[in-house]
C-alpha cells in the first residue's frame, strides 16, 4: 500500500517540506496512547539471532537509521517503534546553522536514490542533549517498558569554522553529548560542507582522531568513536585509513557517505545538472559502498568493525554489505522509497 498509494502522493511534494511533515506527523501519532505499542508489534521484529554486539555495545538488530533523517534526535524513540535497532542522530555542530540555501534536497525516482546538499543544517548540540536526555521514557514521561535504544552521535564542525581549527567543534560537541549517546561518529566526509573533505587526508585526520581519542580517555568508561568516510576515496587513501585506525585506537569506520559521482545514473543527464551540486544517496551507491566495505575488510585483516551503508533498500542488499565484512548496516534513503515495514523485512531476511 505505501509504494503503490501513498508515495505518488508524497511525492507530488517537495522533497524537504514533506519530510518535515511526515516525520512530524509520525511523532504525533506515536504520541496518542497505544499507538506506539501497535506500531511495534506490526514493525518491531524481536529475536535473539538478530542480536549483535560489536565495539562493545549489544544491538538489538543490525539494522539502523543513517544520520541525516532525525538531524536534531527528534525520533528516536519513533524509529525504534518502526524497528531499527539503532538510530543515528545528526550531523550536528556546536552552535545552529542554517544549512546550505532551499531547495537542496531532489528526488531521483528512476534510481530510487536522492542528491542532497544540505549542508549540516540542525539546531545545535544543546538541544539535541536535551531531547535525548529524555529517550527511554514514554509519551507520558513514565519509563518506556525497559526497552533501551542504542544512539549514535554524529558530530561536524560549522561552516564558519576554519578546517585549523576544526578540533575545537568536535570537541565541544564530543563533551556535550557523551553522557546521551552510545558511540560518536566524526563525519569529515559530507560533500555539502566547503573544504570538509580535505580533513580525510592523512595527517589532518590523524591529528583529529587522536584528540578525540585522548578526551575519550579522559572518562571513566570511554565511549567507541567512529569515522565516516566517503566513497570517493581511493584504494591509496583507503590505506591509510586503515592506518591511520590503527594508529589512533579508534573502534571502527561507517562506509559510506554520499559520493559526488553522477556515474551510470537513469535519470536524464540534463535533470541531474539542474539539480546541482550535492551527494549522491540510494541505489546509484549500492554497488561502490560494498567495494569500500570489501577493501576495507579484506586489507585490514577485519582488524575493526565497519557499518555499512548506502543503497540497501532489501535484505539481500543488507546480506551483500555483512558479506563483504560489515558487522551493522544502516539505511537512510531506501526508508523513504520502501516504506516504515523496511527495518523489519530486512530483519526478517537476515534471519
Amino acid at each position: 500500500m505505501y509504494k503503490r498509494i501513498l508515495l505518488p502522493i508524497l511525492f507530488r511534494f517537495d522533497a524537504e517540506t514533506i519530510h518535515h511533515t511526515v516525520t512530524s506527523l509520525l511523532k504525533f501519532a506515536l504520541a496518542i496512547p497505544g499507538v506506539s505499542a501497535i506500531c511495534r508489534k506490526l514493525y518491531v521484529l524481536e529475536d535473539k539471532r538478530l542480536e549483535r554486539t560489536v565495539f562493545g555495545l549489544t544491538f538489538p538488530n543490525p539494522v539502523g537509521m543513517a544520520a541525516g533523517f532525525d538531524k536534531n534526535a527528534e525520533l528516536v524513540s519513533e524509529l525504534s517503534d518502526l524497528g531499527f535497532g539503532f538510530v543515528e542522530i545528526g550531523t550536528v555542530t556546536p552552535r545552529p546553522q542554517p544549512g546550505n540555501p532551499r531547495p537542496r534536497l531532489f528526488r531521483l525516482k528512476a534510481d530510487a536514490g536522492l542528491i542532497n546538499r544540505m549542508g549540516f543544517n540542525n539546531k545545535g548540540v544543546g538541544p539535541a542533549v536535551e531531547r535525548l536526555r529524555n529517550v527511554g521514557r514514554n509519551r507520558v514521561g513514565q519509563p518506556d517498558g525497559g526497552r533501551r535504544v542504542i544512539v549514535g552521535g554524529n558530530i561536524g564542525k560549522n561552516k564558519d569554522t576554519p578546517n585549523e581549527q576544526a578540533l575545537s567543534d568536535y570537541l565541544a560537541s564530543f563533551r556535550e553529548l557523551f553522557d546521551v549517546v552510545d558511540y560518536f561518529v566524526v563525519n569529515v566526509s559530507s560533500p555539502n560542507t566547503p573544504g570538509l573533505r580535505d580533513l580525510q587526508e592523512r595527517e589532518p585526520l590523524t591529528n583529529l582522531l587522536t584528540a578525540l581519542q585522548a578526551e575519550n580517555r579522559l572518562y571513566a568508561a570511554p565511549k567507541p568513536i567512529l569515522l565516516k568516510i566517503a566513497p570517493d576515496l581511493t584504494n591509496g587513501q583507503l590505506d591509510d585509513i586503515i592506518a591511520i585506525v590503527s594508529e589512533t585506537g579508534i573502534a571502527g569506520v561507517i562506509a559510506t557517505n554520499t559520493t559526488v559521482s553522477r556515474a551510470n545514473l537513469l535519470t536524464d543527464a540534463a535533470i541531474v545538472e539542474q539539480m546541482g551540486a550535492g551527494g549522491v544517496s540510494g541505489q546509484p551507491l549500492r554497488e561502490r559502498a560494498t567495494e569500500v566495505i570489501r577493501y576495507l575488510h579484506t586489507k585490514s585483516g577485519g582488524a575493526f568493525p565497519i557499518i555499512g551503508v548506502g543503497g540497501i533498500a532489501s535484505a539481500a542488499d543488507a546480506q551483500e554489505k555483512l558479506q563483504a565484512g560489515a558487522s551493522l548496516v544502516q539505511v537512510y534513503t531506501s526508508f523513504i522509497y520502501e516504506g516504515p515495514g523496511l527495518a523489519k523485512k530486512i530483519c526478517q531476511g537476515i534471519l
